[in-house]
């Protein structure tokens, strides 16, 4: 029983570490975003706008997978 606490404590231990890595990273994005200009912001816009229509306008198609002998 020891041996498990031990284990889950350890486990608490390094959850809450990448918990504490993650927030950090993010809070790292949120400034360098802060820091971009307007027109920056527009170009970023502008390219996910254009690979939304890219991707809505894409077709899905299947063609099963045969052994040419």
């Amino acid at each position: 029983m020891k041996e498990y606490k031990q284990q889950n404590n350890i486990s608490d231990s390094v959850s809450e570490n990448t918990d504490a890595l993650f927030e950090k990273a993010e809070m790292d994005l949120l400034r360098a975003a802060l820091k971009r200009t307007y027109t920056e912001r527009f170009l970023v816009m502008t390219r996910l706008m254009k690979m939304n229509i890219m991707f809505k306008n894409a077709k899905k198609t299947y063609t099963p997978y045969t052994l040419n002998k």
